[in-house]
């Protein structure tokens, strides 16, 4: 095992509560990591409250900002190099990741999905959208995939899934959202365990 912390950073458009849950992790000593930055597009959101109890840097960089995407993605690579990350997760990140940063971290991208890949994926599918998706879809179950980031919406190699969360006949997509997180909040700790094993031992 390398001799410090993996340097962890975040991508989050929302509240944060997946990045919270690897902050703990973190923080807690469940994780070989250590939060290095955290990154939003949205100045508002609450992720920014959660690293700063957590004492992790937190900015806003947002694409309509920079007259051209490669000056955009060289803003983020940027940061992230300069904050020593070594791993990103994407936590409600709700844009698209451009494909110079993931050429700058090669299989060094992770995203969570709420929902059993490839069912209820791709453009578009994301936050209560997916739960509608499952539910309108009839599926019986549902659960939690966390992939690679590839260029292409929810399509990159999957790392860990598990399902084993039924879907009831009276779910809303509120009701349904709320088992999932559960299982989002334990298995994304799980799935960067897995990846320090794989890429930092």
């Amino acid at each position: 095992m390398k001799d410090r912390p993996v340097g962890l950073g975040i991508m989050a458009s929302g509240r944060g509560s997946n990045a919270e849950a690897l902050l703990a992790a973190c923080a807690e000593g469940r994780l070989n990591a250590k939060g290095v930055l955290v990154l939003s597009n949205n100045p508002e959101a609450g992720v920014h409250d959660v690293a700063a109890r957590f004492g992790v840097p937190s900015r806003t960089i947002r694409r309509d900002e920079f007259e051209s995407g490669e000056e955009f993605a060289a803003t983020l690579i940027r940061a992230f190099h300069d904050a020593g990350t070594d791993l990103i997760c994407l936590a409600g990140y709700m844009r698209k990741v451009p494909s110079a940063l993931i050429r700058a971290f090669p299989d060094a991208i992770l995203n969570i999905h709420p929902a059993l890949l490839p069912r209820h994926g791709g453009k578009g599918m994301y936050g209560p959208r997916v739960h509608e998706a499952v539910i309108a879809s009839g599926d019986r179950e549902t659960g939690v995939s966390i992939h690679y980031v590839d260029a292409e919406y929810d399509r990159g190699p999957i790392m860990i899934q598990r399902g084993g969360i039924e879907v009831r006949s009276g779910d809303t997509p509120e009701s349904l959202a709320a088992r999932v997180l559960e299982l989002e909040h334990t298995l994304y700790a799980q799935a960067v365990a897995r990846w320090i094993e794989q890429h930092f031992t």
